[in-house]
C-alpha cells in the first residue's frame, strides 16, 4: 500500500532522483534471451568457422563466446551499481583512456588498425569509446541545460565538438572505420536533438557530416565498390557483390521455419564475416522467418523498456544517457539487419548480443548496467504526462523534460 506526503522540495541537480524503488527487471530478462540465442546460434556454428583452421577445434568459437558473455555480465552488474553522476565523475578519465587505447590499436596495426591484440584475447577500443561519449554527452548537455545556455553561440559546444573532431579523425581518417563513426555521430545527434538544441544548429552541422560522409565513400575505391553493389549486388555476384548475393542466399534458404540449428550451409566459407557482420543472415538461415520475427519482437521490447524509461526519469542527464544507448542498441540492430536482408549497404557493425565478440558484448552490456540504475529511481509519471518542466528551465526539450514531482511516493 503506498503511503504519500508532500514536501517540499529544493532546486534539484543534475544527478538528483527520486527515492529509489525496483528497478526494470525487465531489462536484464531480455537482454539474457539474446545473449543466449546467440549463444546458441555460435554453438550451431563453431565447428563451421574451425574447419579448415590448424590448432582450432569445433568449439573454439562457442568457448569465446561464452567467456565474453560472462565478461559482459560481470560488467553489466558492475555498473548497474553506480549511479550515472559516479560515471560522469570518471569523464575524463574515460576520455583520456578511450583516445589512447584507439591510437595504440593503430600503433599496433592490429586487424586494420582497430583492434588491440593480447595473444588470444583482443579488444576494440571504439566499443569504450562509445560508451565514453554517450556519458559525456548527457553530462555536458544537462549542465548547458541547467545553465541556460543550449540555445546560445557555438562557443558554449566548443568542448563537445573538439571531442567529436578527435574521435572522428582517429576513426575515420586512422581507422578508416566508417561504420562506426556512423554509429557514433548519430548516437551524438540523437542526443542533441532530445535536448532541445536548436534546429538551425543541428541542420547546419548535419550537412558538414554530410559532405564529409561523401567525400569519405567518393575518396575510397572499396567504399564507392560497396555503395554501387548495394544498387545491383546481382551485377556481380562473384566479386564485388559476393558478400550481398551470399547474405540473401543465406536469408532467403531459411524459409518459413527454417533449416534448424546444425543444417548451416553458408556458415561453412560461402558468408564472408558469418560470426559478427553477418551473424543476422546465418541467424535467418537457421530459424526462418518465424525466428526472425521473434528476434525482431526481443529487440522491439527491450527498445521499448528503454523508451518507458526515457519518458520517465528523473533528471535530464540520465534521460539522455538513456536516449544514447536507446539509439546504439536501435542503430546497430538497424543497420546489421538491414544490410544483410539487401535494405542498407554494408556496412561492417555487428549485431547486439548475437554477434561473436567480446568488446560490443561488454560495452553494451555496461551502459544496460547504467540504464537498471536508472530505472530504479524513474517517476510514477511520463515526462509526456506532466508537463515537462525541468529544474526551473521552462523551455522543453522535445520529448519533454524529466519530471520532479512534490508529491513523493514510498515503496
Amino acid at each position: 500500500m503506498y503511503q504519500t506526503r508532500i514536501q517540499q522540495r529544493k532546486r534539484p541537480h543534475i544527478g538528483d532522483q527520486t527515492r529509489k524503488h525496483k528497478p526494470d527487471y525487465a531489462l536484464p530478462l531480455i537482454a539474457s534471451i539474446l545473449l543466449a540465442l546467440g549463444l546458441v546460434v555460435m554453438f550451431a556454428i563453431s565447428p563451421a568457422l574451425g574447419a579448415g583452421q590448424d590448432n582450432v577445434d569445433g568449439n573454439y568459437y562457442v568457448i569465446r563466446q561464452l567467456a565474453a558473455i560472462v565478461l559482459s555480465v560481470i560488467a553489466f552488474i558492475v555498473t548497474s551499481r553506480f549511479k550515472l553522476s559516479a560515471w560522469a565523475k570518471m569523464q575524463l578519465p574515460l576520455v583520456v583512456v578511450s583516445i589512447l587505447l584507439m591510437l595504440l590499436a593503430v600503433a599496433l596495426g592490429g586487424v586494420a588498425n582497430r583492434w588491440i591484440q593480447f595473444s588470444i584475447f583482443s579488444f576494440q577500443p571504439v566499443e569504450l569509446m562509445k560508451f565514453t561519449l554517450i556519458v559525456v554527452t548527457a553530462s555536458f548537455l544537462s549542465q548547458l541545460a541547467v545553465e541556460g545556455k543550449l540555445r546560445q553561440g557555438w562557443q558554449e559546444f566548443k568542448p563537445l565538438l573538439v571531442l567529436i573532431g578527435v574521435t572522428s579523425f582517429i576513426i575515420l581518417v586512422l581507422q578508416k572505420d566508417l561504420g562506426s563513426l556512423f554509429v557514433l555521430i548519430t548516437i551524438i545527434f540523437s542526443m542533441v536533438f532530445v535536448a532541445g538544441v536548436p534546429l538551425r544548429k543541428l541542420l547546419l552541422v548535419g550537412l558538414g557530416v554530410a559532405a564529409v560522409g561523401m567525400i569519405a565513400i567518393s575518396s575510397t575505391p572499396y567504399r564507392r565498390e560497396r555503395l554501387a553493389t548495394f544498387f545491383q549486388p546481382e551485377r556481380d555476384c562473384v566479386d564485388t557483390g559476393y558478400h550481398a548475393c551470399q547474405a540473401l542466399i543465406a536469408v532467403g534458404s531459411g524459409g518459413v521455419m527454417g533449416k534448424g540449428i546444425g543444417k548451416s550451409v553458408q556458415a561453412y566459407g560461402y558468408l564472408p564475416e558469418a560470426s559478427n557482420d553477418s551473424i543476422f543472415a546465418i541467424y535467418a538461415e537457421k530459424f526462418g522467418f518465424i525466428g526472425s520475427i521473434a528476434l525482431f519482437a526481443l529487440f522491439g521490447a527491450l527498445l521499448h523498456r528503454l523508451l518507458k524509461i526515457i519518458q520517465r526519469t528523473a533528471d535530464m542527464a540520465s534521460q539522455l544517457f538513456v536516449v544514447g544507448v536507446f539509439v546504439w542498441l536501435g542503430i546497430q540492430s538497424a543497420v546489421n539487419i538491414g544490410a544483410m536482408i539487401g535494405l542498407l549497404p554494408l556496412k561492417g557493425i555487428t549485431l547486439p548480443f548475437i554477434s561473436y565478440g567480446g568488446s560490443s558484448l561488454v560495452f553494451i552490456m555496461a551502459a544496460l548496467g547504467v540504464v537498471f540504475n536508472i530505472s530504479a529511481y524513474t517517476t510514477m509519471q511520463s515526462t509526456k504526462q506532466n508537463g515537462g518542466s525541468y529544474d526551473g528551465v521552462s523551455r522543453r526539450g522535445r520529448v519533454g523534460r524529466p519530471y520532479h514531482p512534490n508529491l513523493e511516493r514510498s515503496f
